[in-house]
């Protein structure tokens, strides 16, 4: 459908953005143009994400206005309108990707999605595959992907609907150059063939942003500059991005910066600081690390370059000892490096990548905690936290908790935690990812004082070449194989290339190339050229957004069924765990009280007190132990829980009866289980009264007539057998237990992965989706009640005496009511471990205690009947129960039965009402 061509992309007015007291947007004003690749750039922290996400509709506006496309982004309805054409790829590898479906499930699950046919989703998978050499790998899980992999198979999923704004927060970072290269080629390929689109870029790569139309310059939340790369620096009179970057910030934000000067290595001598001597490392058949070797010098920084998933990290954690090498050696000072050596792991200072510490304590107590855990002296640990805290610039947050400050800053304190003990090589895993330039000059000024005045070696990975080339030599490294090691000068005249960056991707081409060969050399094959897939002119079809699609609930259902089918352990436990369950319950569970331990203290020893004794034998009820010979016997026999009661046979009872008195006999029972005793108690009793009738007619004693008499009938479960009324019970309980649980994760497994953000900018409402959810564990939720009943019915032989048909609808209603609860607690929750939870305490306490399981809901009062109502384990119990031990049928079930479609309708209506469309 052809679209209006618009001059301005977006407008934004006035909009100002906090997340507490921390402003993202201070008041920006601003208009993009259209048809044009605009990039934002600036360091992390300074509002581009923020500003992205109004800009895609998927976080809520606070102040101000923003139009996209012509229409107010506040509009709900203009917003579920524009959806489709806007396309959203949030910041972070493959967060718009689900890690377990394949690269041609993720694709096909944004194709239905947006309601393309089968015809037109493989047509365009196909072609952007093609285009993004994605083809040989259509079946690989999104979650095995490679860095630059995921984000290209992100951007296909973001451009499978053609849109009219792309949208792309930071794509390319911690992503290699050549991934980089090959990224920004296929915008490129796509922007030639719809010019119309609309390209808006977030960029931490200067070197990126040179290649795009219009900039936007950011930083603390403000626009400080746009224009064209070429008109950014000339205003700035810079010769590059960065350089113009810095020009642009206001004086207070660069006090002290000046650019780092690398001053020529001296040699610290000894042996050297790191050695790798054919370092290997293999994960069953995949090799990580393929027999790496080098030397590294006491006070030199080492750089380690490498294409995403090449084995950098895996060769930093060899080194630091936290992994045992398959082959090879890595030596520390001559010295070979094994796990288990404290000595050896404190010479080493490791950073990660991402920040470590912990952010509820300030940077003085992180600074203190770690000098502890190293075990220095209070003193001394107390001195050297205060030397880092003066070295590293942190006096002014000293005291300022380490999640407010600044990533700049948080990387310093890193840093200062790494050197904290003096370590005398540090390994670094991408040091300055999304740090500004300004803060990433300071940084390395640190690493040029701690390696030519402390002679502390220096390890680091970095995607920035301009880091790469500040290092005294390098390794570029890719499939776990070194390609290339020198100095970055070197590498880049033997590549006779005109950058560094060049002469890596020229390695790594190479590389390709060769390894293209030597699969064509083994197998035979030849590669069949490419051809241009025939551009097609496909119809609208899908539904119209905002209103009910059902072909959208089945993308969201399918996937998620999907996702669940791959998650092996997850669908054993659906299928299999409530069979499992119903079995220990059925057995392990029963109220039935047989087989009563008991022993009698006979003081009498006649015939007669024999022959009260004997009337306990033989029943199934009792189980008779040795006698007991006194008082203290009894009273430790039924402490020591060996008895559950004891007789105990007064002295004189067969003079007793003979003359007609009435002998007590003592009864003492275990009263440590309530219920128990009380039953045994009435065992006792009824045993006792036959006794007493049987004594009448032998000795023609006339029974006492009483103006009433009570005869007892069992209506339902004559034999009175617990297993009637407990697997009917079970039943109920693991249908309100499990699907619960699984549909508990369901939607804040996507919060914490990041791909909610799918449904935010999706043309979807928020029935379609949560309903989609659901679907598939309404269907798992249904085959478990069908397993359960079959097993009732086949092994407990437990038979169904009421309404097939009842129990099979309330089953089912049941099921909406189970699941609706779990999806409830889903977008209640934030985190899985507390949905989980939660799923699961709720659930069950109603469903064992007021449903009417163990005591009549009849019979609650106040909080305990009130929640008796409004929990769909009550009125399922009472269906379960009436169908299979009671005989009822729709007459006396159809109050539970609209109970629980009343209970599931107002589940599901309340998680519509509580899921959010937008971020806050």
């Amino acid at each position: 459908m052809d679209t209006p061509q618009l001059e301005i992309a977006a407008s934004v007015r006035n909009v100002t953005h906090r997340y507490r007291d921390v402003v993202a947007l201070n008041n920006v004003s601003i208009d993009i143009p259209a048809n044009k690749m605009i990039g934002l750039i600036g360091p992390d922290g300074v509002g581009k994400s923020t500003l992205l996400g109004l800009l895609a509709g998927v976080r809520k506006m606070q102040e101000g206005e923003v139009n996209v496309l012509g229409g107010d982004m506040g509009d709900p309805r203009f917003r579920t309108n524009v959806a489709e054409r806007i396309a959203y790829l949030p910041q972070g590898l493959g967060k718009n990707l689900y890690p377990t479906l394949s690269i041609f499930e993720n694709a096909d699950f944004f194709g239905r999605l947006f309601g393309q046919s089968k015809e037109e989703r493989e047509w365009r998978i196909a072609d952007l595959f093609q285009s993004t050499d994605l083809s040989p790998f259509r079946d690989r899980p999104a979650g095995k992907l490679s860095g630059g992999m995921k984000q290209k198979l992100g951007l296909c999923c973001s451009l499978i609907h053609d849109p009219d704004l792309l949208i792309l927060d930071e794509p390319t970072t911690g992503v290699d150059p050549l991934a980089r290269r090959q990224f920004w080629e296929l915008i490129d390929r796509i922007r030639e063939r719809r010019p119309q689109m609309s390209v808006l870029v977030a960029t931490a790569y200067m070197d990126e942003a040179e290649g795009f139309d219009w900039l936007m310059v950011m930083n603390a939340g403000e626009v400080l500059d746009t224009g064209t790369p070429e008109e950014v620096r000339q205003k700035t009179r810079s010769s590059t991005l960065e350089e113009a970057f810095i020009a642009l910030l206001p004086p207070e934000a660069k006090v002290g910066h000046r650019e780092p000067v690398i001053t020529p290595l001296v040699s610290f001598g000894g042996p050297p600081a790191i050695e790798a001597h054919g370092l290997t490392q293999r994960f069953g058949a995949f090799t990580a690390v393929d027999h790496v070797n080098f030397k590294i010098e006491k006070g030199e920084i080492f750089g380690f370059l490498g294409s995403n998933g090449c084995g950098k990290t895996t060769t930093m954690k060899m080194l630091t000892g936290l992994l045992e090498p398959t082959e090879g050696s890595a030596l520390l000072f001559g010295k070979e490096m094994k796990g288990g050596d404290i000595d050896a792991r404190r010479k080493v200072g490791f950073m990660s990548q991402a920040f470590s510490l912990y952010t509820e304590l300030t940077v003085r107590q992180n600074l203190i905690l770690h000098a502890r855990l190293f075990d220095l002296p209070p003193e001394q640990g107390k001195a050297r936290v205060e030397e880092l805290i003066a070295k590293f610039g942190l006096g002014p947050v000293a005291d300022t908790l380490a999640e407010d400050i600044p990533l700049g800053i948080r990387q310093r304190l890193s840093l200062a935690v790494a050197v904290l003990h003096e370590p005398e090589v540090l390994i670094l895993d991408e040091p300055t990812s999304g740090v500004d330039p300004v803060a990433r000059d300071g940084f390395w000024e640190l690493l040029i004082k701690l390696s030519r005045e402390d002679g502390v070696t220096i390890f680091l990975s970095t995607h920035f070449m301009n880091e790469a080339a500040r290092c005294d030599r390098m390794s570029m490294m890719h499939q776990g194989r070194v390609l290339a090691q020198d100095k970055p000068a070197e590498l880049v005249k033997q590549r006779n290339a005109p950058s560094l960056e060049a002469a890596f991707i020229g390695y790594l081409e190479d590389e390709a190339a060769e390894a293209k060969a030597r699969v064509q050399a083994e197998t035979g094959a030849q590669e069949a050229p490419v051809q241009a897939q025939e551009e097609i002119e496909f119809a609208q079809h899908g539904a119209e957004p905002g209103k009910f699609s059902w072909s959208r609930v089945w993308a969201f259902a399918r996937r998620e069924a999907i996702e669940l089918r791959h998650d092996s352990v997850r669908l054993i436990f659906a299928i299999l765990g409530p069979l499992f369950l119903m079995v220990v319950f059925g057995y392990g569970i029963s109220l039935d009280v047989e087989n009563l331990t008991y022993a009698v203290l006979d003081n009498d020893q006649t015939v007669e007190s024999r022959a009260y004794a004997d009337s306990y034998r033989g029943s199934i009820y009792y189980d008779e132990r040795a006698p007991i010979f006194s008082d203290q016997d009894l009273d430790r026999r039924l402490r020591n829980g060996e008895l559950r009661f004891a007789l105990d046979i007064p002295a004189g009872f067969q003079e007793d009866v003979e003359q007609g008195r009435r002998p007590e006999v003592a009864l003492y029972v275990d009263g440590a289980v309530p219920f128990r005793a009380e039953t045994t108690r009435g065992y006792v009793e009824a045993t006792h009264k036959a006794y007493e009738a049987n004594l009448r007619r032998d000795k023609g004693i006339p029974a006492i007539t009483m103006p009433v008499n009570i005869e007892a009938r069992a209506l339902y479960n004559q034999s009175f057998e617990s297993v009637y009324a407990m697997v009917p019970g079970d039943i109920m309980l693991l249908l309100m237990l499990i699907p619960s649980m699984l549909t508990a994760l369901s939607v804040v497994r996507e919060k914490e992965l990041g791909s909610i953000a799918n449904f935010y900018a999706a043309p979807a409402t928020k029935a379609e989706f949560l309903f989609g959810k659901q679907l598939p564990y309404i269907c798992v939720a249904l085959i478990q009640f069908v397993s359960l009943v079959l097993l009732a019915v086949i092994l407990f032989q437990v038979p169904i005496k009421g309404s097939i048909p009842v129990l099979l609808i309330g089953g089912l209603v049941f099921v909406l009511a189970s699941t609706g609860f779990g999806l409830l607690i889903s977008v209640f929750a934030s985190t899985q471990t507390a949905a989980i939870f939660a799923a699961a305490i709720i659930a069950i306490l109603p469903a064992v205690q007021f449903s009417g399981m163990f005591v009549p809901s009849s019979s609650l009062t106040g909080g305990a009947w009130g929640a008796s109502l409004i929990f769909p384990s009550t009125y399922f119990q009472s269906i379960s129960v009436g169908t299979f031990t009671k005989a009822l049928g729709i007459q006396a079930l159809w109050p539970s039965l609209l109970a629980l479609a009343i209970i599931a309708l107002v589940y599901f209506s309340v998680s519509v009402a509580l899921l959010k469309k937008q971020e806050a």
